[in-house]
């Protein structure tokens, strides 16, 4: 039961990794027409939540076959909830093997499954049935599969009560301790073009620093052609305004500031056709007449994709993107102290 639930758990957030821009993906997960209309009821604000239910284990003589019938039952009643709405993790396999064979081309055009449209599971749900003496403790664990931050659940009641009704008791407190630390488990993320343009007030007129960018990459294993992170930190320098000099022009003399580091990525895992990928980016501000270091920084990101390639250069363009953010605007700070 373990093994399997620990299978199920990494699919689950593995392919949360997945975006609509992802080379590979398969049609839509196993969700009734009901759950699909919920998606719409939540409000631009308050959307309503994806979760994939991994089962429960059983601890005690007293939980023997409880594990699989606490799971069902909480599926049934979470289900129910227009809080939530439930996307299939039980037969992924079997999706994923119908995605691979479309892309063979061995199926026809007009009968293949779209690319890119799985449902991520933003919440995960599992827990335990534990007996201590004569009573039955059902335990849930709430854990969001975008910041790995968890949030507790629990019922009890004694070896004779009705297991529906302990079920319908410990949904009653999922679903609330999920809508009060909503906001604690899942940060509503800013669009970039909205960070950008919120930089870009708070730098106001500020006077910005000429820089050169120059950041190595590799990715272990495999040879890395192109610089995805230098290419995305020039790319938000341009956006913030600042004056970005090509170091191959011959434009070292005419820099103020060398935005310098370098980028890492590597295979952290698969699953079937998914391979999932980190990547570090480590950059370094140095005023060039002075040789002082104005700001220093580094940051991981992860990435899933069914290209390793691909998934390296996302992974070191996303780590990049938020490095610029926090290291570009102190170089405009440095600059009004001068």
């Amino acid at each position: 039961m373990t093994s399997v639930r620990i299978v199920l758990a990494v699919s689950a957030v593995l392919v949360c990794g997945l975006l609509p821009a992802a080379a590979f993906g398969h049609g839509p997960d196993k969700v009734s027409d009901k759950a699909k209309d919920k998606q719409t009821k939540g409000g631009k604000d308050k959307p309503v939540l994806p979760v994939a239910l991994l089962g429960f284990d059983e601890r005690g003589a007293g939980a023997k076959g409880l594990g699989p019938k606490v799971t069902d039952l909480l599926f049934l009643k979470l289900a129910a909830r227009t809080e939530f709405f439930l996307v299939d993790r039980a037969d992924l396999k079997k999706a994923l093997d119908e995605q691979v064979l479309s892309l063979t081309g061995a199926v026809k055009a007009d009968t293949a499954v779209t690319v890119g449209q799985l449902t991520g599971a933003k919440l995960l749900i599992t827990g335990s049935v534990v007996q201590i003496d004569k009573r039955v403790h059902l335990i849930a664990k709430v854990i969001s599969s975008e910041t790995g931050r968890v949030v507790g659940a629990s019922a009890e009641g004694t070896l004779s009560d009705d297991l529906e009704g302990l079920v319908a008791q410990l949904a009653n407190v999922i679903t609330g301790v999920t809508i009060k630390q909503r906001d604690r488990l899942l940060p509503a993320p800013v669009p970039v073009a909205d960070r950008t343009a919120a930089l870009n007030r708070k730098l106001g007129k500020a006077a910005r620093p000429t820089i050169a960018v120059r950041v190595t990459e590799r990715h272990v294993g495999q040879p890395t052609a192109d610089p995805a992170a230098q290419t995305e930190i020039t790319k938000r320098a341009r956006a913030l305004a600042f004056e970005v000099i090509d170091l191959d022009a011959d434009g070292e003399s005419r820099a103020d500031v060398f935005v310098t580091g370098e980028g890492l990525s590597e295979a952290a895992g698969r699953v079937g056709p998914l391979v999932s990928v980190r990547a570090r980016v480590e950059l370094k501000a140095i005023d060039r007449r002075t040789g002082k270091v104005l700001a220093v920084d580094r940051h991981t990101s992860v990435v899933v994709d069914s290209s390793e390639q691909i998934a390296g250069k996302t992974a070191l363009q996303s780590a990049a993107a938020l490095l610029a953010e926090r290291v570009l605007p102190q170089l405009v700070t440095v600059e009004k102290k001068k």
